[in-house]
């Protein structure tokens, strides 16, 4: 009875937690942010009309005439051989070798990271997060009552010293921490990148912990301006777990991702697929098979650098104008995000109605928690719109934090949630 009660908590706690963010911050977020008029700088969509679509509908259709048989019947859940293959080459760009025997292909990386949960979480159980972290894991550990705890961020990544400290305390605790959830490099929301002397610190101080790392990197070729950085996969295969995705370099709405482990991690990760989905989608599996084989696709990504970076200039160059002091905000070298500091008793949620009424969208911080924490924060995306509309919507965001702090010094500070303080709520331009 006592379990029974613990579990109740745990689901109670959580399935509101995750209900709530996905129906106040996300869904209806995204459904005004749709609007033509509003300035979206909420969603991470990548830029899919960059693609030469005339040739990639073009391979399609040549693919379902050529290969009908295959391209629309069922397949193996692991994913197609040679897609697989492919997978391993696209890997080793950042210093990983693989065999594709151990990849397993998913629907999106958050397929991946569901099925990964599902084999290695029950209620209560620990897992490590970044503060802030990725909306759509906190969702999926959320769905299995997985207890989050967050270790901060600053300019230089996930913080070595506070993930040890961390670590040392759940130990103390008798907390048992089933692994480390991470976004390394370009990191969603925040933008910012773990360093190449603080990666080896990290696998250190998980391999002394005995803890296991998901290694999320959707972003990992979009750096602007050094080649890809080494996964922390590359230097220690036996204790990470890594998620890849299409979505950002290919096209989002194909869904197709995939997750390299350990041999023994596999099976179970294709059996866990098969209780799923029974199989993934051949067609848009051998889509992708076929963009790779026919198309220029590093030279495709190399476009997708040149445009991110503008519109990353744009927006950066459009906040150091525009926006009111006491606002920071970080420098991304790669990715979709950059993540913005209010200053201090203003809250981003409270403000987020007021300024889709002024017809400019963003996400408030507190979706990137699993407390609910992160009032004064919020995420920036450049990815999708065009760079005037960049400008011209940070520049209506700088005018409601404007008047924010103007109603803050008349009538004082609100205190409360937008008050908070956390670790990683240190001053300066780069700073979290």
């Amino acid at each position: 009875m006592e379990q029974h009660s613990r579990t109740d908590a745990y689901s109670d706690r959580y399935a509101d937690r995750a209900a709530g963010m996905v129906a106040s911050e996300i869904r209806a977020l995204f459904a005004v942010a749709s609007r033509p008029e509003v300035v979206s700088l909420a969603g991470g969509m990548p830029y899919v009309s960059a693609l030469p679509l005339d040739a990639v509908g073009q391979m399609v259709g040549d693919l379902v005439a050529r290969n009908g048989a295959e391209v629309l019947q069922y397949a193996s859940a692991q994913g197609d051989p040679r897609l697989r293959e492919q997978i391993c080459e696209v890997m080793s760009l950042e210093g990983i070798q693989a065999s594709a025997d151990d990849v397993v292909v998913t629907v999106g990386a958050q397929q991946a990271l569901d099925l990964i949960t599902r084999i290695f979480v029950n209620p209560g159980d620990v897992v490590l997060a970044e503060a802030p972290s990725y909306v759509g894991a906190l969702g999926t550990f959320a769905s299995y009552q997985a207890d989050v705890v967050h270790v901060p961020l600053d300019e230089g990544g996930l913080v070595p010293s506070a993930l040890r400290e961390t670590l040392e305390r759940l130990r103390v605790e008798g907390r048992r921490v089933k692994f480390l959830y991470t976004v390394p490099t370009f990191q969603n929301p925040a933008g910012v990148t773990l360093t190449q002397a603080r990666r080896a610190q990290i696998l250190e101080i998980c391999a002394a912990y005995d803890v296991l790392v998901i290694e999320d990197n959707p972003y990992g070729l979009l750096g602007f301006d050094d080649e890809p950085m080494r996964a922390l996969r590359a230097d220690d295969p036996d204790r990470v777990i890594y998620l890849g995705s299409f979505s950002k370099t290919i096209a989002s709405g194909l869904r197709v991702g995939w997750v390299l482990a350990p041999h023994a991690v596999r099976a179970k990760l294709v059996l866990a697929a098969e209780s799923a989905v029974l199989c993934h989608s051949s067609l848009t599996q051998l889509a992708v098979r076929e963009y790779l084989t026919t198309q220029p696709w590093q030279e495709q990504i190399k476009g997708f650098r040149e445009l991110y970076r503008e519109r990353r200039d744009a927006m950066l160059d459009a906040l150091e104008s525009l926006m009111p002091e006491g606002c920071t905000w970080t420098s991304p070298a790669g990715g979709f995000f950059v993540w913005l500091s209010l200053p201090d008793d203003l809250d981003a949620k409270a403000m987020a109605p007021r300024a889709i009424a002024q017809r400019v969208a963003y996400v408030p911080g507190t979706g990137f928690y699993a407390d609910g924490s992160g009032h004064r924060h919020m995420r920036l995306s450049y990815c999708y719109p065009e760079p005037h509309r960049i400008r011209e919507g940070v520049r209506r965001l700088a005018g409601v934090i404007e008047q924010e702090i103007q109603l803050r010094d008349t009538f004082g500070g609100a205190g409360g949630p937008g008050a908070q303080t956390t670790l990683v709520d240190t001053p300066g331009p780069e700073t979290l």
